[in-house]
C-alpha cells in the first residue's frame, strides 16, 4: 500500500520546520527574564519574628510553637512561590511619544497583558527604569490588558534604547519583591535639550526685510515724529508738520527684519577631549535648537548649515521635525577653515562655533 503525504502543496518538511523554529524562537524572546527578590521591610519583620519563634520553640520544645513556626514558614514557602508565578505569561508594550527633548520628562505610554486564559494577576509593579518610576497595577484579569504611562528623562540626545520592561510583584503578602525583566526593544530618537525662548543672540539681518519691527530704524513705515537734531538726515525732515509746528519735525522710519533665520551650525570642531569640551559642543547644539524651534513657532522660515548637511530655508512642523532630527545625530566633524555661509545674506543669523584652542 502506497503512503499518503500529509504535506500540503507547496510546502516542504524544511520549510514547515523553519516556520516552527521562528515561532519558537519568537516565543522564547518574549518571555520574561528572573531579575531576583528583595525583602520589604513588612517581609523582614516577618522573618525576624520567624526567627524569635523558631529559637523560643527549640528552646521550650512546645508543640505548640513547632506548629506556629511551621505555618511561619509556609507562609514564606508559598509567598516566594506565588510571587514569581504572579510574573509569569505577561507581555509588555511600550509606545514613545512623537517628540522627546533631552533633560525633559517624557510619559512613555505601556501596556501590560495578562496571557493566561483563567488566572488574574495582582499587585504587579511597572517601571522602564531600575530606579525609575513605578507604576502599579492593583488587578489583571485574565485575557486583560492594563495602560499607563511612565516618566522617563534622557540626559543626552541621539539614539536611544530601550530593551526591557521591568516588573515586580508583592503579591500575595508583600513579604517579597520579585522582578521579572520583558524584552521591549524600542529605538528613540531624542532631540536635543531645549532652553527659553530669548536666551539666545542673533546677529542683526540686513536694512530690508520682510516685515517692520515696533523701532527706529530705516524702513517705509512711520514709527514716531519728533525735533529735529543736529546730524538728522535733512531727507526725513516731515516739512508739512513742519510748516504747521513752525519748527523742523523729524520723521523716524520703523526698521525692517527678516522672516529668515540661517543657523550656521560649525561641527567642525575636531576631536573632543574632555568632558567640558563635549559639554560645550553640546550646548551649542541646544542652542541651534532652541533658536530654531522659537523662530518657527513666530514665523520665520529656517535654514540650518552644518559641515556635512545643509537643510534650505522653510517653515512649519515638517522643518521643525527636519531640523530637531537633524541636530539631534550631528556629531563633530575635522576642523575646517572656511566659515560656513548661509543661502540669503539679508537674513538674520546665528552663528555657533567653538573656537581653536592654539594654532590649527
Amino acid at each position: 500500500m502506497a503512503a499518503i503525504s500529509t504535506l500540503s502543496p507547496g510546502r516542504s518538511a524544511p520549510a514547515l520546520l523553519r516556520n516552527a523554529a521562528a515561532a519558537l524562537r519568537s516565543r522564547l524572546a518574549k518571555r520574561g527574564t528572573p531579575e531576583g527578590i528583595r525583602i520589604t521591610k513588612v517581609g523582614l519583620w516577618f522573618v525576624l519574628l520567624t526567627v524569635v519563634v523558631a529559637v523560643a520553640a527549640t528552646n521550650t520544645g512546645n508543640n505548640a510553637l513547632y506548629l506556629v513556626l511551621a505555618a511561619m514558614l509556609g507562609l514564606l514557602a508559598v509567598s516566594g512561590v506565588t510571587s514569581r508565578w504572579n510574573l509569569r505569561r505577561l507581555e509588555v508594550g511600550v509606545t514613545p511619544p512623537v517628540d522627546l527633548y533631552a533633560r525633559r520628562p517624557a510619559a512613555l505610554a505601556f501596556t501590560v497583558r495578562n496571557g493566561s486564559p483563567r488566572l488574574s494577576r495582582w499587585l504587579l509593579l511597572v517601571s522602564l527604569a531600575v530606579k525609575g518610576q513605578v507604576r502599579l497595577i492593583p488587578h489583571l484579569p485574565p485575557g486583560a490588558s492594563a495602560r499607563g504611562t511612565l516618566d522617563l528623562i534622557f540626559a543626552r540626545r541621539g539614539r536611544q534604547r530601550i530593551e526591557v520592561a521591568h516588573l515586580s510583584s508583592l503579591f500575595p503578602l508583600g513579604f517579597f519583591r520579585k522582578g521579572m525583566r520583558y524584552p521591549v526593544g524600542i529605538e528613540l530618537l531624542v532631540y536635543p535639550e531645549i532652553y527659553p525662548a530669548g536666551s539666545v543672540d542673533l546677529e542683526p539681518s540686513g536694512l530690508s526685510g520682510d516685515r517692520s519691527a515696533a523701532r527706529p530704524g530705516w524702513g517705509h513705515e512711520l514709527h514716531s515724529l519728533r525735533p529735529f537734531r543736529q546730524g538728522d538726515d535733512p531727507r526725513s525732515i516731515h516739512w508739512k508738520k513742519s510748516a504747521q509746528a513752525r519748527a523742523l519735525v523729524y520723521q523716524e522710519r520703523e526698521t525692517e527684519e527678516s522672516l529668515r533665520l540661517s543657523i550656521l551650525f560649525d561641527n567642525g570642531v575636531g576631536a573632543l577631549a574632555d568632558d567640558a569640551a563635549r559639554d560645550r559642543f553640546e550646548r551649542l547644539v541646544s542652542e541651534a535648537a532652541t533658536a530654531a524651534v522659537d523662530h518657527l513657532e513666530r514665523g520665520f522660515e529656517v535654514e540650518l548649515v552644518t559641515r556635512e548637511r545643509r537643510l534650505p530655508f522653510a517653515a512649519g512642523g515638517r522643518q521643525r521635525r527636519a531640523l530637531l532630527e537633524t541636530l539631534a545625530l550631528v556629531e563633530p566633524a575635522p576642523r575646517q577653515r572656511l566659515p560656513l555661509a548661509a543661502s540669503a545674506p539679508g537674513a538674520r543669523q546665528l552663528r555657533l562655533s567653538i573656537p581653536p584652542e592654539g594654532p590649527a
